[in-house]
């Protein structure tokens, strides 16, 4: 039997088809507040709370806020899920409910408890301390504002919500929610059910990929939930990799930083703890939280969209990835892992199990991206950086470029430009003017090819701009 626990009540998932997302296995029990605004995880009207490990790699637990658009709810069998029914009642409201009612953070009421689980996540956050007098993203009361960056509202205006996220104290010392961090989270439970399996291990999954290469690989399912939701994408089989511990594993050596390509953009930032500033850099301006505590660096890159987020930084970084099938690994630069538009080395029976990154990194390093939004928005024009300036002059420069061809390239032309010349602003002139040449942009709905071109350009002038004396 499959099950599902859903404000402390078992729910069967017996017979629930593959395509079936977790909103809707709520609704369907009864459950209707959380709601489809967007159905691609883009408004946070969905959002619900789940138990996963700490993000960090401790022992402990930790309230975890999702979309639940997109996450298949097979994926849950085994988990803990909380709602915003299951956060407090009418008689008894939750501390985050009852500061949105106090300060007018709620009026149709639609986003409403979506808002209250991603601050629900944040209220729980075990290491959210006081900060003294807090910036405009941070509270006094510790709370970081990003946690509802993927949440939208269209007609209370945010001010009484960010009022509200301010002036929430700390847990009670009896608050069940609070006390439960102190235990570990659920492990994820090999599940066989009616169109949708998670492997017990990563042996089983590649030989289940040999037999069956037409299968869908999905791990935080944030690209192919869209799929189902808006494109009516099914699949005769769904399988998924996002807790197989083979693919979760990171490491720092003195010659590489190695990680998991199923650990979760959050939990990948937590770990990296700044060793990495480029990732960081990128991580930060990443879709939204709630994307980020499922997104993966292997389903990012093995999408191989052109307008992938991670792939301009992590080519910058000479990164490589390691591929798996059941006739062993091998190891591809990811410079040359991008065959065409949204393909890629990657043979139907293998699987992204790690990125690797050689260790030490460039001094200077940036992740630029240009966007009609400055948060959760896709990229128009993305670009990383990673050069080695000594006694001024690029001694080595790595450009990562994204959204300016089929696939994300390296800049070769403008390294070579840069290289071996004087960090000066003559050099950055003559080579941004080559940057603005680089790849085949085209113009969308995003973008024109003229405005992209011109993005590259004005992107080194303005790293220069950041770091010159």
């Amino acid at each position: 039997m499959a099950d599902i626990v859903v404000n402390g009540q078992p729910r069967d998932l017996t017979g629930v088809p593959p395509h079936t997302n977790v909103l809707d296995f709520l609704r369907g029990c009864g459950l209707t507040g959380a709601k489809e605004g967007c159905a691609e995880g883009e408004c946070g009207a969905c959002a619900v709370l789940v138990v996963r490990p700490a993000a960090d790699g401790s022992p402990a637990a930790e309230w975890t806020a999702i979309n639940s658009c997109l996450a298949p709810a097979a994926a849950l069998d085994g988990q803990e899920v909380v709602t915003a029914e299951g956060l407090g009642r009418p008689d008894a409201l939750h501390p985050v409910q009852r500061e949105l009612a106090t300060r007018g953070g709620s009026q149709c009421g639609y986003c409403t408890p979506g808002f209250v689980c991603s601050m629900g996540a944040e209220y729980y956050r075990a290491d959210r301390v006081p900060a003294g007098d807090g910036d405009r993203y941070h509270g006094a009361n510790g709370f970081d504002l990003h946690a509802i960056g993927g949440n939208l509202c269209r007609c209370t205006g945010y001010r009484p919500i960010k009022d509200a996220a301010f002036a929430l104290g700390l847990p009670a010392p009896d608050d069940v929610m609070a006390q439960r961090r102190g235990t570990a989270a659920p492990v994820a439970v090999a599940t066989d059910l009616r169109g949708f399996v998670r492997p017990a291990g990563l042996t089983e999954a590649l030989h289940l990929l040999r037999e069956r290469p037409e299968v869908v690989v999905v791990a935080g399912s944030t690209d192919w939930g869209v799929d189902v939701n808006l494109r009516g994408r099914r699949a005769e089989l769904v399988v998924a990799v996002d807790r197989l511990p083979e693919l979760r594993g990171f490491s720092v050596t003195d010659t590489e930083v190695r990680v998991g390509a199923a650990l979760t953009l959050t939990e990948l930032d937590r770990r990296l703890a700044g060793r990495l500033p480029l990732v960081s850099e990128m991580i930060a301006q990443f879709a939204s939280r709630l994307i980020r505590n499922c997104a993966t660096l292997g389903g990012n890159l093995g999408t191989g969209s052109p307008i992938g987020d991670a792939a301009p930084a992590l080519l910058a970084l000479d990164a490589s990835v390691v591929l798996a099938s059941a006739d062993g690994t091998r190891t591809v630069p990811l410079s040359e892992f991008f065959t065409g538009y949204r393909t890629s080395q990657r043979r139907p029976d293998e699987l992204i199990t790690d990125v690797v990154v050689p260790r030490p990194v460039s001094g200077l390093t940036a992740f630029h991206k240009v966007a009609k939004r400055a948060f959760d928005d896709i990229s128009s024009v993305a670009a990383g950086y990673a050069l080695d300036v000594v006694d001024g002059v690029v001694r080595r420069a790595r450009i990562g470029l994204g959204g300016v061809a089929a696939t994300p390239i390296r800049a070769l032309a403008t390294e070579a430009a840069l290289e071996g010349r004087p960090w000066t602003a003559e050099t950055v002139d003559a080579a941004a003017a080559t940057l603005a040449a680089e790849g085949t942009p085209i113009s969308d709905q995003r973008a024109s090819a003229a405005y992209r071109s011109a993005m590259l350009g004005q992107s080194l002038r303005k790293l220069f701009a950041e770091v010159a004396p």
